[in-house]
């Protein structure tokens, strides 16, 4: 973060003076004893504070320097004031002394605003006679720490060096934190090797400073140095010491550091027995966090909310709720790590169906991390009347937007199939880092609007926001779905020279999408034979994918055979494999490979479609017939079937897996795809005002994109259907995607 007083700071000569004079200094205690100052260590609210300033001045003890920096030091720090009455109370000192300049930026260094401790020590500099001593320091250090004001505290540093605080080790340790909290780790180790003396604090600030960084090996490394040179670790150093093993997955190293612990006599205390709950479950170890959870004579939400997240995270849903329904005290973070649970792994239902719940018990309110969650959980379902309420109940309650509910809002529209409204929350808004760009840029291109999409980019080139990994997935993914080839060569090629960014798996996946869906096939695989990095399996599956688009044999089984190499249960390679076959009229090649897949015990995933109506989402499978109203869809799918037959249309028996030889059979199985019974629930519950949307889990076949595109001239209803990869708008008998998806 760039401050305004770094020139000041790193161009003030620290010995203005040889010899500083000042009238106050803190040790003048003549009034030390006085009855009036005696009530201040006993001060119990703000306005008996505010009565015994106004009686010290009434009798001229505020004159007093100690005493005046007794008032400031219970006002800047007590738990009786505020740092605004603190200020008041400062400025009307004539001539502050160095412990009253301290108290006040010791408070700003702890208050929301770190940056007015800066501001007042150059005050000091500049208005008072007044020299920073070993306590200065720290507190300033500390306030660049918060604010991330590197050049700051590397002007702070040199103040150091240049006075006689050079080898204190409250400051130099406060100088490793510093380096520390700026992920400058070798200028921390820098500090570290020349100080003269270390202590525990010295040895934990660099050990827990690595661990947080994610460098997890070095942060072991030091610790077993530390032992060597027989520094005895406490409390705080094993916290450092079982973060590292947490973040390297290390659990035998992390049982060894737990018995480490017992053995040598480590103070245990209930922060270092979560640090201990916290590494089991991110090593996957739930025997051993459910032991010591149960040992744990005290626990506090953190210790509940660490095993509930360690329940969610080894799927096991039934032992996570239990535990969350007999939590003593159930916050909004262990609300929140329910339902991110279930959002993050593929419950969307059971996310919203929490939130009801926490909405309904008003024992807590949702933060931005709830709502952040719950409309992840609305895009995955199409949930948009349950995400509107949710922006509704942003603005209502004065929430402020930022850059992640920014991003959940825009990626929750453009996902429900209304990119206008992404738009719009888009526009409403200042503060946009790179991720609310990209996901407007994932916006357009999901829709098939990839010009657009690259012209955001450009715009957000001007707005000097840096691209990331993910902005350019997106933006190769907007010419993919476009069919912008030169476009996309153009993007790719970029990357590295231009951005700085190298390309990875997926881009490369999306590269190979673009040449492949455009039909350049050898061109694609070309690209995957001289990857610098090894070919995943979603490069070889969007070859393939290409491959079905334009029934190239050939190619498509080399790429199935590399994509099943690595992904020996990948159903969907046999599934597109296999609509290459039916496309060219091999049936026997079909059947060989349904053969395969049930000898392999491989199903190919069932068609599954969404719908939401009335706040209520609708899940329908093929064939479903469990709704409730599934006797009116079916007379409704036989109209639809009657008027499309009427207008010449006939089902493409192609898009069929295996080859049935009945031919009513044959129409049939096509009618009872998802997608169809979506769209016939639509027809009968949706007014004809309103647009339809489907949101399914596999991509959309092509008799059922056929279907669509008259079904939404003939009923005069505009149809909104978002596949696995991307959307298509149904209206007057055409669709978005022009027929290139």
């Amino acid at each position: 973060m760039a401050i305004s007083c770094t020139p000041a700071i790193n161009n003030l000569p620290l010995n203005r003076h040889p010899t500083p004079v000042s009238i106050t200094v803190n040790n003048e205690r003549y009034f030390a004893d006085h009855p009036l100052l005696l009530q201040l260590d006993r001060c119990s609210d703000s306005t008996q504070l505010k009565q015994i300033h106004a009686r010290m001045l009434r009798i001229g003890l505020f004159s007093d320097p100690y005493s005046a920096s007794k008032l400031i030091q219970v006002a800047a720090y007590s738990e009786v004031s505020s740092i605004q009455y603190a200020q008041k109370v400062f400025d009307q000192i004539p001539r502050p002394n160095l412990y009253s300049w301290n108290a006040l930026i010791r408070s700003y260094a702890s208050s929301q605003e770190p940056v007015n401790a800066l501001l007042i020590f150059i005050k000091m500099l500049h208005g008072s006679d007044e020299l920073p001593n070993k306590f200065t320091f720290p507190f300033l250090i500390k306030a660049s720490a918060l604010l991330s004001a590197l050049s700051v505290g590397k002007g702070l540093h040199g103040m150091v060096l240049k006075s006689e605080f050079g080898s204190d080790l409250f400051v130099l340790n406060s100088l490793i934190h510093f380096y520390g909290e700026c992920g400058c780790f070798d200028m921390a180790y820098r500090v570290f090797m020349s100080m003269p003396k270390r202590d525990v604090v010295s040895w934990n600030s660099m050990i827990v400073g690595l661990a947080q960084g994610g460098y997890a090996e070095e942060s072991l490394d030091l610790f077993f140095r530390m032992e060597g040179e027989n520094v005895r670790p406490n409390d705080v150093t094993m916290i450092g010491v079982l973060s590292a093993c947490a973040k390297n997955l290390d659990l035998e190293l992390g049982r060894s550091m737990h018995l480490y612990i017992r053995r040598n006599g480590i103070k245990e205390s209930l922060v270092l027995n979560n640090a201990i709950l916290d590494m089991y479950v991110k090593c996957g170890s739930m025997e051993d966090a459910k032991r010591l959870f149960d040992k744990m004579g005290v626990k506090d939400i953190i210790s509940w909310t660490t095993m509930l997240v360690g329940y969610t995270k080894v799927g096991d849903f039934s032992a996570a709720r239990s535990l969350f329904d007999t939590m003593p005290c159930q916050d909004i973070a262990a609300w929140n790590a329910l339902i991110s649970a279930y959002e993050q792994n593929g419950n969307p239902k059971e996310a919203l169906a929490t939130f009801n719940e926490l909405q309904l018990r008003k024992e807590a309110k949702p933060d931005a991390v709830t709502l952040v969650c719950v409309l992840s959980a609305c895009a995955q379902l199409g949930a948009i009347d349950l995400g509107g309420w949710i922006h509704v109940y942003i603005n209502k309650h004065g929430i402020n937007l930022n850059c992640h509910l920014t991003t959940a809002l825009i990626d929750m529209y453009s996902k429900c199939g209304d990119l206008e409204k992404a738009l719009e929350v888009f526009h409403s808004v200042d503060n946009r880092d790179v991720f609310v760009w990209s996901a407007m840029i994932a916006g357009f291109a999901m829709h098939g609007r990839g010009r657009e999409a690259i012209g955001l980019f450009l715009k957000m080139q001007e707005a000097k926001v840096k691209p990331n990994s993910v902005t350019f997935t997106n933006l190769l993914s907007a010419c993919s779905h476009s069919g912008l080839v030169d476009s996309g060569r153009g993007i790719f090629n970029q990357m590295e020279s231009v951005f700085g960014v190298v390309p990875g798996v997926q881009h490369y996946a999306c590269l190979v999408d673009i040449l492949g869906r455009a039909g350049n096939l050898e061109e694609a695989l070309d690209v995957i034979d001289n990857m610098p990095i090894s070919a995943g399996a979603s490069v070889w599956g969007a070859l393939l994918g290409a491959c079905r688009l334009h029934g190239n044999i050939d190619i498509g089984e080399r790429a199935c055979s590399n994509l099943l190499e690595l992904e020996p249960q990948n159903d969907g390679a046999y599934v597109l494999l296999s609509n290459i076959y039916a496309k060219s009229g091999r049936w026997d090649k079909v059947s060989e490979l349904r053969k395969l897949m049930r000898n392999s015990g491989l199903k190919k995933e069932p068609g599954c479609s969404l719908i939401e109506v009335d706040g209520n989402v609708h899940e329908f499978l093929v064939g479903d017939n469990t709704h409730p109203l599934s006797k009116n869809i079916y007379v409704k799918l036989d109209e639809i079937a009657t008027r499309l037959t009427s207008v010449g249309y006939v089902p493409m028996k192609s898009q069929l897996l295996q080859l049935v030889e009945e031919e009513h059979v044959q129409e049939q199985a096509l009618y009872l795809h998802s997608e169809k019974l979506a769209m016939a629930f639509g027809l009968i519950s949706i007014s004809p005002s309103q647009p339809i949307r489907i949101v399914k889990n596999l991509r959309i076949c092509g008799d059922c994109h056929a279907a669509a595109k008259l079904i939404s001239k003939l009923y005069n209803r505009e149809i909104v259907l978002r596949d696995c990869y991307r959307f298509h708008h149904f209206k007057g008998g055409s669709c978005s995607c022009m027929d290139y998806w």
